[in-house]
């Protein structure tokens, strides 16, 4: 086996790693297999004999990788539409050990909801430390601060999770009860109920392919759903980059999907998707 052969394998045994803390910080499906794969590119490129220690350098580069990701402005971070099935029911005792593991990295992907309030630079120092348990020597690194700092923010993110007013965006129960009345209300044609299910100022943006629509205030979004209640008939939850979602399935095909951005109850924000190139061949299994 060659030199390139040998750190390929390392490369290929870390990659799951690598893949969940960059999952954890992007909240992407698409955007952390982008980051491994750069980090994949970067370690091409440089010579084995100057990586000291490859595990950590391998961490701190698909961090900084996803550091820079986290910092770009968020208009031009395209959301990447990575659909899952949505499964909220218990799992049950003889269940699938895998199934249970994939239940329970979709929980940590919603956590990132949570941390969205987060800057960059805390999430970063967060989810290193408290979820995969990196010494805050090589954090400071990764962020370009001293290990002090580092600790601060870490800590600075730990309190502002912990004292959160309501783990509401990281509890898909409740996140499932509000899009649950959203479509009854919509096939109902309920325009009062789906008002008080919307946030004063949110906004609806969608994508058909050819053109593309904005629709703000509740008023005009509630009687968009109105108009829209044989799709919402016909709807099934599913997670979209994590976030609670609905896809509406006309006979056995996904004519559009929904991501719903919920704070407090309210709906503040939803993203359609409704181009039929992007949607051919999405498989969407009901959940409900």
């Amino acid at each position: 086996m060659t030199d390139a052969d040998e750190l390929a394998a390392r490369f290929d045994a870390q990659r799951p790693r690598l893949r969940a803390i960059a999952t954890r910080l992007l909240r992407s499906d698409a955007e952390a297999d982008d980051a491994v794969q750069e980090t994949w590119l970067r370690l091409a490129r440089v010579a084995s004999s100057e990586i000291v220690n490859l595990d950590a350098w391998l961490t701190t580069v698909v961090s900084r990788i996803s550091l820079d990701v986290l910092r770009a402005p968020r208009t031009t971070r395209e959301r990447a539409w990575d659909v899952s099935p949505w499964r909220d029911e218990p799992v049950a005792a003889e269940a699938d050990p895998a199934d249970v593991a994939a239940q329970h990295e979709r929980v940590s992907v919603a956590l990132l909801v949570v941390l969205e309030q987060l800057s960059p630079a805390e999430r970063v120092a967060f989810v290193l430390h408290d979820v995969f348990g990196q010494p805050f020597e090589e954090i400071a690194v990764v962020l370009e601060r001293s290990p002090d700092a580092a600790r601060q923010l870490a800590s600075r993110a730990r309190r502002r999770v912990r004292g959160a007013s309501e783990p509401e965006a990281l509890g898909r129960t409740r996140s499932r009860a509000v899009i649950d009345a959203w479509l009854a209300a919509a096939t109902r044609g309920d325009f009062a109920a789906l008002l008080g299910l919307l946030d004063e100022g949110a906004v609806l943006h969608a994508d058909f392919g050819s053109s593309t629509q904005v629709i703000e205030g509740p008023d005009e979004i509630a009687a968009q759903a109105v108009m829209s209640a044989r799709l919402a008939a016909h709807s099934v939850g599913v997670l979209i980059d994590g976030q609670p979602g609905v896809a509406a399935v006309l006979s056995g095909r996904v004519v559009s999907i929904m991501a719903f951005e919920i704070a407090a109850g309210r709906i503040l924000r939803l993203d359609v998707l409704a181009d039929p190139a992007r949607l051919t061949g999405l498989d969407v299994l009901p959940t409900a």
